[in-house]
C-alpha cells in the first residue's frame, strides 16, 4: 500500500483564487469607483441639478422684474408695489393688516 501525499498546490491555488475574487468583489461594491460610491455621486448630481434649476428660476424671475421696470417697458403696478415696499408708504384709502 503506497501512501500518496495530498498535493498542496491546488489547495494554495484555490485559496489564492478565492481571496482575489473576494477582494475584487469587495472593491467593486465598496471601493473608490464602486457601486455605492457611484450611487452617492449620482445622488449629489441630482441635488446639484435641482439647486441649479431653482437658481435658474430665480434668475428668470429677476430678469422678468428687471424687464418690467426698464425704460422700454414700464409696468406701473409693479412700480407702485416696489415704491410702496421701499418707501413703506400707503394711500389714504388703504387699510393695513398685520
Amino acid at each position: 500500500m503506497t501512501m500518496t501525499r495530498p498535493t498542496v498546490g491546488p489547495l494554495i491555488f484555490f485559496t489564492i483564487a478565492v481571496v482575489l475574487g473576494a477582494y475584487f468583489a469587495f472593491a467593486a461594491v465598496q471601493g473608490h469607483f464602486g457601486i455605492l460610491q457611484r450611487a452617492q455621486i449620482e445622488a449629489e448630481i441630482d441635488a446639484k441639478r435641482a439647486e441649479r434649476d431653482d437658481l435658474r428660476a430665480q434668475v428668470d424671475r429677476m430678469a422678468n422684474l428687471t424687464h418690467r421696470l426698464s425704460d422700454d417697458y414700464l409696468d406701473l403696478d409693479l412700480l407702485d408695489q416696489q415704491a410702496r415696499d421701499v418707501l413703506g408708504e400707503m394711500r389714504s384709502d388703504e387699510i393695513v393688516i398685520r
